[in-house]
């Protein structure tokens, strides 16, 4: 926050604090947003937990990733629609990754309780990611929210998300500390998210990431969308168990406009 008001004086910033492995931190912050805020122009969905070695939960009981890295995000632009639909064309921005092209929606075991392998469940988190985002787009559009529901992924970027989840020595980790001239420099991994977000290009539906050597790297351009995540199917069945799973569902379009509370 220091560093942003140097950079921009004047400029406000608030911070709240924010547990997306959480839904009860999830519905307080929501509700100290609309409590303080009257609209909302932007969301950007990036929490993010990367292939942790053993099987973890939220409080709620979800598995760690897919929780955090979807379920959590799921469940706050619902509780946030009601400032968004009020928004002056609002924009939520939803991060995937390059792992997605490898992921499945395994809806017979979601939480991967009998089968628990770090990367797969990782990938199968940023589809849901990516799916999500577009089913978005799909609802706003048939409903007339007005929002643009917007998709992004950062390449492969040199940050801390690796040696956090998988832990500092583990095979990972040492290929980002020691390869670390295969990974871009983070600013630049933040590209597409920032191009989604504020552009006046970006369009609703999309999806955007790097452009050179197989989107891993480079400078936003429309990203290629895997074909498990165009599967409209999938996405409402999935969509429904999210509302099942996090006890949100979001509102007609009157409701979002018009009410304090979800």
């Amino acid at each position: 926050m220091d560093q942003i008001r140097q950079s921009v004086p004047g400029a406000s910033v608030l911070f709240q604090a924010l547990d997306l492995a959480s839904l009860d931190s999830i519905e307080a912050f929501a509700d100290e947003l609309r409590n303080s805020r009257d609209s909302l122009e932007l969301l950007i969905n990036n929490a993010g937990v990367m292939m942790p070695p053993k099987r973890q939960q939220t409080e709620d009981g979800f598995e760690l990733q897919f929780g955090t890295n979807y379920l959590g995000h799921f469940a706050l632009t619902v509780r946030l629609l009601p400032l968004l639909c009020k928004g002056n064309e609002p924009r939520v921005v939803s991060l995937s990754s390059v792992a997605a092209r490898s992921g499945t929606i395994s809806f017979e075991d979601l939480q991967a309780q009998r089968n628990y392998k770090p990367m797969p469940v990782y990938s199968q988190s940023k589809l849901a990611c990516l799916m999500f985002a577009l089913e978005l787009q799909r609802r706003s559009d048939a409903a007339g929210w007005g929002i643009q529901s917007i998709a992004a992924h950062p390449g492969i970027s040199r940050t801390e998300l690796l040696p956090n989840g998988t832990g500092a020595w583990s095979a990972p980790a040492l290929a980002r500390r020691f390869l670390w001239f295969l990974f871009q420099p983070s600013a630049q991994g933040a590209l597409p998210t920032l191009f989604a977000a504020t552009s006046p290009q970006a369009q609703g539906g999309v999806y955007y990431g790097p452009d050179k050597f197989g989107e891993i790297r480079g400078y936003p351009t429309v990203a290629t969308v895997p074909p498990q995540a165009l599967d409209i199917s999938a996405a409402e069945r999935l969509w429904n168990e999210s509302e099942r799973l996090t006890g949100v569902t979001f509102p007609i379009i009157e409701e979002a406009r018009g009410a304090d509370n979800l």
